[in-house]
């Protein structure tokens, strides 16, 4: 450190106020000069300076002491600062590891509000190793190593912008096909042609593929600013997903395509805004179950230095009973949930990002953290109810992954949450492979999973129904390999899971045999029906719609390079996927039975839905639902939907490898019509326009191709 930490400015300063938390720029009224008023919560803080900067990698030009302290928020208003201000924090206290407290005035501190960073994090600085990890029980003395040089600034942001008017789109849930990806990845390579690819800028350039495909929300991996850490480094890799956060306030800095401080937040808003004129929202994939710093071995970039006690869940015994972190993640630590000021970080972040950033909804990793309470899961814990009866959170997407490294939670969450189905996944992969003993399993999940959301006040749409996502296989790697190959990863091939309920249709990876590339074209199809045509809220993984491959890599969180990245020639390599899909979204959309909202006990009342279900087996008799050996199911659905008027529509999913004879539902006037066969070639695979489907000769049975899914549709309710 070349300066000494001690008061030091020729600015007036001022009291200021304890809100809002963060940095807020005031302007210029009546003559009377704006500036910046400074606010950070630390209880048990002895000393707080505030450093302004000119130079992301210089020395402070100010430092400013705050001696103002209301509800344990230190705060001060400095007059002339503008916009675009850099800024970071160092706190003096004592350093007492065993009791929780980690203060250390030797490190720079990001603002745990600040709305921008600066940049990326820097691991190292020369022979400077200030995040060098720590040996075990190194961290109970003091790193006297300072960081100033290291750490990102938090930057002053300015809320303006032209929104053109921009609202909600609040699109219903049961309304939502949710395209997920990551952001840099969809267009990082260089066959994506556009102007600043890798970057907010980018991806706006390709919405128009979205558009076209049919899908009406975009769920992001993390766009919060993100830490690579330290043992990555060391390997030469990234954390390239981002489930790494270190702003939960600040979008990705490395994602903007211009360089001047705050870039990155005008960026985020312009694409929220073009992907609302294109009828799209936006969900963000949120991680605020831990933070970027880790165990207690790992760095001090924020909250650890800010206020350990407060924002983690720490554990300890005897003389040492704070001294290590809670780790419900594998991640390090967990934020401290049962804490006022963690929840009011956490809320404030949230209510920040749907009113200045206009998302409509978010994605909650390891959602399960969140509801923990003394270390339990518990549904009506002070997180879940605050966010049900804030007036803006309660109304936007709230979306969980119900899980966590020690409980599994599906089913289980509040009425206002929909949750990531892992049993819709794992039983369309087993049925699409073809396994024994699905057909139970598989009514449940065709019906919006009635088992899960039936009996608590949800319905279908709550259950968030995918079958890849981007931790696992791409759909192209689920038929294509049988076992993961994430050598890539320099792990050994030890990370990713071994349990992917995948099959390679009889070679591994790449190949050149024709019939190999067909079967793993029409089991792509099978897919694509599996999770379109169930009830539910269907989210399908970005790339899969042209076939994407991952190489069999089913953990590439840290491969930011060719292997994670889309390649744009597949779309024309692979347009008999992309089209199916496309028609599938858009028979999805025709046909209003396939978003109802009533769980499958009432299916059966048209009175109360207006449609009705019938199961059969292949010969017209109740299926058999408890003979193992079969795996083929059938059923019809009744409805009426303006334009097309009334219709009965007829499933066959086929999971045998051998083909099924089936009896249809005699009709007595309106015939059946063939609307999809995935055994069929291109062009007559799906054809959803009522004047080019082709009838069904004789009209009594169909019959059915091996691992075939087939969709018939008629007119009338006969």
């Amino acid at each position: 450190m070349s300066y000494i930490l001690a008061h030091k400015t020729g600015k007036k300063i001022a009291p200021g106020r304890f809100y809002p938390m963060g940095a807020t720029l005031i302007p210029d009224r009546d003559k009377i000069p704006g500036g910046v008023n400074f606010a950070i919560y630390s209880q048990y803080a002895k000393e707080v300076f505030l450093l302004l900067f000119d130079n992301p990698q210089g020395d402070p030009t100010d430092i400013i002491q705050l001696t103002m302290r209301e509800k344990f928020i230190w705060h001060v208003f400095v007059p002339g600062l503008k916009k675009g201000q850099l800024y970071g924090y160092k706190i003096r206290g004592d350093y007492d590891p065993a009791r929780g407290l980690r203060f250390n005035e030797n490190k720079l501190l990001i603002d745990p509000y600040a709305k921008a960073l600066s940049g990326k994090a820097r691991n190292t600085d020369n022979l400077l190793l200030a995040y060098e990890p720590l040996a075990p029980d190194q961290d109970l003395v003091m790193d006297t190593r300072d960081n100033t040089a290291l750490v990102p600034k938090s930057v002053v942001v300015d809320d303006c912008f032209d929104w053109q008017g921009d609202k909600p789109l609040d699109l219903p849930l049961q309304d939502l096909i949710i395209y997920e990806v990551h952001l840099k990845g969809f267009t990082a390579h260089p066959s994506s042609g556009v102007k600043d690819p890798g970057t907010y800028l980018g991806f706006i350039e390709k919405i128009p593929h979205l558009k076209e495909l049919g899908v009406n929300a975009v769920e992001f991996l993390p766009l919060h600013e993100s830490y690579v850490d330290d043992f990555l480094v060391a390997k030469g890799l990234t954390n390239y997903w981002g489930y790494n956060t270190i702003g939960f306030f600040a979008p990705e800095s490395s994602y903007s395509a211009k360089n001047h401080p705050g870039s990155q937040v005008e960026e985020f808003k312009t694409l929220v805004r073009e992907l609302h004129k294109a009828g799209m929202e936006v969900i963000l994939d949120v991680v605020y179950n831990h933070t970027a710093e880790g165990s207690e071995l790992g760095p001090t970039l924020s909250f650890r230095g800010v206020d350990n006690p407060t924002y983690y869940a720490l554990s300890g015994s005897g003389d040492q009973p704070y001294r290590y972190y809670m780790n419900y993640t594998g991640c390090g630590n967990s934020i401290n949930i049962d804490e006022p000021q963690a929840i009011r970080m956490v809320m404030d972040s949230l209510r920040y990002w749907v009113k200045e950033m206009h998302v409509d909804g978010f994605r909650f990793d390891l959602a399960s953290v969140l509801g923990r309470q003394d270390g339990k899961f518990a549904k009506n814990n002070g997180f879940f109810e605050t966010i049900s009866q804030d007036p803006l959170l309660s109304r936007v997407k709230l979306i969980a992954e119900p899980w966590d490294l020690g409980v599994y939670e599906v089913g289980n969450f509040p009425i206002d949450w929909s949750e990531w189905n892992g049993k819709f996944r794992d039983t369309f992969r087993k049925f699409g492979k073809g396994d024994a003993g699905q057909l139970p399993d598989l009514g449940r999940r065709l019906t919006g999973s009635p088992d899960l959301y039936g009996d608590d006040g949800r319905s279908p749409y709550n259950s968030i129904n995918f079958i890849t996502c981007h931790d696992g296989f791409t759909l192209n790697d689920l038929v294509s390999y049988n076992e993961k190959h994430n050598q890539a990863n320099q792990e050994n091939n030890r990370d990713g899971s071994d349990d992917n309920n995948s099959w390679n249709c009889g070679w591994e990876g790449e190949t050149d045999n024709p019939q190999i590339l067909q079967l793993r074209k029409q089991l792509s199809k099978n897919f694509a029906c599996y999770l379109m045509l169930p009830l539910g809220t269907p989210m399908m993984l970005g790339g899969d719609e042209f076939l994407r491959t991952q190489q069999g890599n089913n953990n590439a969180y840290c491969q930011d390079n060719q292997i994670s990245w889309f390649d744009w020639s597949l779309p024309e390599k692979n347009r008999e996927v992309l089209r199916f899909f496309q028609q599938i979204i858009e028979l999805v959309k025709r046909y209003r039975v396939l978003q109802q909202r009533k769980v499958a006990a009432e299916l059966a009342d048209i009175q109360k839905t207006g449609f009705s279900l019938t199961w059969y087996g292949n010969d017209l008799k109740t299926p058999d639902w408890n003979n193992p050996d079969c795996r083929t199911l059938c059923y019809q659905i009744t409805g009426e939907d303006s334009p097309v008027g009334k219709y009965s529509l007829f499933f066959i999913l086929n999971g045998d490898y051998r083909g099924q004879d089936v009896e249809l539902p005699p009709r007595k006037t309106n015939p059946w019509y063939r609307m999809i066969d995935t055994s069929l070639p291109e062009g007559e695979d799906i054809v959803i326009d009522l004047d080019k489907v082709t009838l069904v000769e004789p009209n009594e049975y169909y019959l059915v191709n091996p691992r075939s899914t087939v969709v018939l549709a008629a007119g009338g309710w006969d």
